[in-house]
């Protein structure tokens, strides 16, 4: 469990965990860089506490590879991370552990992120955003067969593995490029949704956009660096699960995907103005159609809980609100991991 200045949370995570844990079983805290009581509130609650201080190596991916340095001295069969704010639902770790002891894969939990109760309208679609990444497409992928991506909390790796992964990096969204990096190796991630992870949006604006940046500039960035190599190799070897990881990355954020749809309906549109060509409207206008058909779907079967149809049809808010971050991506890009501020007791 990487935690960098968690002492708010950590505990609740703790004693979700610690009941499922057997008895030979060991729970490792790196306290990494943490200005906090992190980590003695940690050793109260029973943890086995590591700690890492090094100001000019940040991240998790530093924080990860440090706790696999301490375990190789008696290292386990499998290996499981969860990040330090995260509830852990009954079952779930075991249910982890047998399918990666079954499967000799690396595991990805039901990962999802929930708002707070008094969260606005931009939260609350963006849990909805975070329900169709996490849930609804590694599920069809799951039940046609196909792997997932790695989310970055409930994962679980037989030890070779983990071991051999270059873990130490300061990439922003490190799990999602150890996803790629095991699936080219010919280790994808399973998804395994009866295991059930659950973290929450910070409860400050300036948190979740913070978060937001961090996420989403990563994902930007790994699709322009990884994608076309994926997807040549997956061509070359004829390697079917590295071409359906390589064309899930591609996917971008659900706010971009929707701006991109939109921009090229305008754009089209004009096109059919000045010239009355129809074509391109007409494939335009179909693509639209069909997106907001995929989307009112997903919410029946899956968003109903999260947010109202009514709060959906605002979403043209929520895509503005957006702009500017992707504007970002362009001229200011975040290269550098930042925590999330925590304001939560």
């Amino acid at each position: 469990m990487p935690a960098h200045d968690e002492a708010l949370v950590i505990q609740t995570t703790l004693r979700t965990l610690l009941p499922q844990l057997g008895p030979r079983d060991r729970l490792i805290v790196v306290a990494d860089n943490c200005s906090d009581d992190t980590a003695n509130v940690a050793r109260k609650e029973g943890a086995e506490v590591i700690v890492r201080t090094d100001t000019t190596r940040r991240g998790k991916g530093y924080a990860l590879d440090f706790g696999v340095r301490h375990l190789e001295a008696d290292p386990p069969d499998i290996a499981l991370i969860v990040d330090a704010d995260c509830e852990v639902t009954p079952g779930a770790l075991g249910t982890l552990a047998r399918t990666c002891s079954s499967t000799g894969r690396p595991v990805q939990a039901l990962y999802l992120m929930r708002a707070p109760s008094n969260a606005g309208l931009k939260t609350r679609i963006a849990e909805f955003a975070w329900v169709l990444r996490n849930q609804v497409r590694p599920l069809g992928m799951h039940r046609i067969g196909l792997p997932c991506q790695l989310m970055g909390s409930g994962m679980a790796f037989p030890w070779d593995c983990l071991r051999n992964s270059a873990l130490a990096t300061g990439h922003i969204v490190e799990d999602m490029k150890l996803g790629i990096d095991l699936a080219r190796a010919g280790h994808a991630a399973l998804f395994c949704p009866e295991a059930l992870v659950i973290s929450r949006f910070p409860d400050s604006a300036s948190a979740l956009q913070s978060q937001r940046t961090r996420w989403e500039h990563g994902h930007l960035s790994v699709i322009f660096s990884d994608a076309p190599r994926l997807l040549l190799e997956s061509l070359l070897h004829g390697r079917l699960s590295l071409l359906s990881l390589a064309l899930d990355l591609c996917v971008p954020p659900l706010a971009l995907l929707a701006l991109q749809l939109l921009v090229i309906w305008l754009a089209a549109l004009a096109l059919h103005a000045a010239s009355e060509v129809t074509l391109p409207l007409m494939l335009a206008t179909l693509s639209v159609g069909l997106f907001g058909l995929a989307v009112i779907i997903a919410w029946g079967c899956f968003g109903r809980h999260v947010v109202s149809l009514t709060s959906l049809a605002l979403a043209p808010v929520y895509l503005l609100w957006k702009i500017p971050l992707y504007g970002r991506f362009l001229v200011s890009r975040q290269i550098d991991w930042v925590r999330s501020r925590r304001d939560r007791n």
